[in-house]
């Protein structure tokens, strides 16, 4: 959510941004707050005057008691009732124009950083760099349902009685290794500074509201019948939720925190449910990372949190590209957002696995977190970042580590967390 101040003092500039990520349908919307706005202010105006001379008469009202001028005193007592009453509807004008315009804001986009790349949809997202040499071996790669059913890893019909489509059993070495390349991802973390946390995995819609946008709610939350809480889709929901209503003291910045949670969405809508394999699921497990910052740190925070999940990538042998979202591809509530892709042999093409992104001031100021400063009272700037989401990070391991007899090979990096195992083979 934007500051209203810039609809009050630039307009265009607000407009202009809408238009970047095609939009249009919302310009209006910035007229529309413009004018409420005016008449909020001129309510407050009114509001203001009113009180000031409804404090001005009361004062009289002992002084002519006091003289005996009852009848005049008597007159004046009217005269503050009925501007206690005016004022009274003018303070309840005030706030439904308010919580209309509040309303509003939460649908204006925030204003992008000025080098994401314009485009209507993901198709013109724009790659930057490639880590790693993208490999095709000269033997077959098979999909990674298969691979994994090979290794007695994965039961997908059990889930289904058990749960439905979308969702899975994970087995023996895939089960290990699933939670193997999480709790390296815990580790790499907490050696890179970061503070290890394990969330709540339901929040209150307040929370829902306030760092993410309505029509992503819909898609994604899973909403508790009867209960004012919602399953997280990713931990940065409620580690960012953390900090709600807060004033963060200068001592405790910058907040540099790392999560591990399971995450369910609904994944409806055009991509749908994948039948077989795991690549999208209505569950999955997640190491997150989240920072709270200065404003004016953020950026820089934002490129040392998207390298990091290419370094955890690369140290287990997986080729990665960073993929630039351009600006019909960015959410409402982010400055600047980047995807990481992994490389996939099988299909000689590169696929998401995790996604950095900076939101400005937006979520803080949907949340109320705030730091108390020399220059006053100010909204921080929230940043979060995918260390690695599985099982569609175990699918790029597996694919980037299967080897021709239909085994996998284990890297050093994860080996300890296998048990020193260093290749899952066929049994």
């Amino acid at each position: 959510m934007i500051d209203i101040k810039l609809i009050r003092e630039n307009k265009d500039l607000v407009k202009e941004n809408i238009r970047k990520k095609f939009q249009d349908e919302k310009l209006e919307l910035v007229d529309k707050v413009y004018d409420l706005d005016v008449r909020v202010r001129e309510v407050q105006v009114k509001v203001d005057t009113m009180k000031a001379e409804k404090n001005q008469l009361s004062s009289q009202i002992g002084l002519l008691m006091k003289d005996g001028k009852k009848d005049e005193a008597d007159k004046i007592k009217e005269q503050v009732t009925k501007n206690a009453e005016e004022i009274k509807t003018l303070e309840e004008e005030q706030a439904k124009l308010s919580a209309e315009i509040k309303e509003i804001m939460m649908v204006i986009p925030q204003i992008m950083d000025p080098s994401v790349p314009i485009g209507r949809d993901d198709s013109e997202n724009v790659e930057v760099q490639k880590f790693g040499e993208p490999v095709v071996p000269d033997y077959e790669i098979p999909y990674h349902a298969d691979i994994v059913e090979r290794l007695n890893g994965l039961d997908k019909d059990a889930a289904g009685r058990t749960s439905g489509q979308g969702f899975y059993y994970l087995l023996g070495d895939i089960a290990r290794l699933h939670e193997a390349m999480l709790a390296y991802a815990r580790d790499f973390m907490i050696d890179a500074g970061f503070t290890y946390a394990i969330p709540p995995f339901m929040i209150r819609s307040d929370v829902v509201t306030g760092v993410m946008s309505f029509p992503e709610m819909e898609a994604m939350m899973y909403k508790i019948e009867g209960e004012d809480l919602y399953l997280i889709g990713t931990s940065e929901h409620s580690m960012i939720g953390k900090f709600k209503d807060q004033i963060i003291k200068d001592s405790e910045l910058p907040i540099s925190m790392t999560s591990y949670s399971p995450c369910f969405r609904k994944e409806g809508g055009a991509h749908g449910l994948e039948e077989r394999g795991l690549y999208r699921v209505h569950q999955f497990e997640k190491q997150e990372m989240i920072v709270i910052c200065e404003p004016e740190e953020s950026m820089d925070w934002y490129n040392k949190m998207w390298k990091l999940t290419v370094d955890y990538f690369r140290s287990l042998d997986v080729p990665v590209r960073q993929l630039e979202c351009c600006s019909g591809d960015l959410a409402d509530l982010k400055v600047k957002s980047c995807d990481i892709e992994a490389w996939s042999p099988r299909q000689k093409t590169y696929f998401e696995v995790g996604s950095c992104s900076t939101l400005g001031d937006a979520q803080a100021r949907r949340l109320g977190i705030r730091k108390k400063g020399e220059k006053g009272t100010y909204y921080l700037h929230t940043l979060n970042n995918t260390v690695v989401a599985t099982p569609r990070g175990l699918i790029a391991f597996i694919e980037n580590n299967y080897q021709e007899d239909g085994s996998i090979k284990i890297p050093k990096a994860l080996q300890p967390y296998m048990g020193g195992k260093e290749v899952i083979k066929v049994k």
